[in-house]
């Protein structure tokens, strides 16, 4: 039995924990101004990108590179084989569910941002892509409800800001 939960233990500490910590999405909540909230912001996009896994992290970055010049059909692919390798890595569930936005795929999009969130519940892309999605299929509420989540954990975020105050002028009934 001891051995077995060493070995379990050596496996485990041979996977580094990756991910942004309490402390940076605090930082986050509590930022003073606009600009610091969107440094922290930073801080935690790049911690995102970081897997714990060497080779999913160059996967990551090449996959990132290939939707930067707009080829899409090669980012995808690297986004499903991060996922194949670490299927709890919630960033390239992420990435690859705004593919599948861009592409208005939306039942492919909902599926990777639920995993997204259900990874990390505290990803403000995900609430803010499903926002997008929402509001693009005319479920305004939901969208709203969206946005609102991102806003919880990144009160600064501009685009769930302006979001969220347009969507909640037309859920009163004031229109645009």
């Amino acid at each position: 039995m001891f051995k077995a939960l060493l070995l379990a233990a050596l496996l485990f500490a041979g996977h580094a924990s990756a991910g942004p910590s309490d402390e940076m999405f605090e930082k986050l909540l509590k930022a003073p101004s606009e600009s610091e909230a969107n440094d922290a912001a930073q801080d935690i996009w790049a911690s995102w990108m970081e897997s714990g896994s060497p080779t999913v992290d160059m996967i990551m970055e090449r996959a990132v590179d290939a939707q930067t010049i707009g080829d899409y059909e090669t980012a995808r692919a690297f986004y499903d084989r991060a996922i194949m390798l670490e299927p709890d890595y919630a960033e390239a569930w992420n990435r690859r569910a705004t593919l599948f936005l861009n592409d208005e795929n939306f039942p492919e999009a909902l599926r990777d941002l639920n995993e997204a969130l259900r990874l990390e519940p505290r990803h403000f892309g995900a609430w803010a892509g499903l926002g997008i999605m929402m509001e693009t299929m005319g479920a305004e509420a939901e969208a709203l409800d969206a946005y609102r989540q991102a806003l919880e954990i990144y009160p600064f975020m501009t685009q769930a800001r302006q979001a969220e105050k347009r969507l909640s002028r037309v859920a009163e009934g004031q229109g645009l």
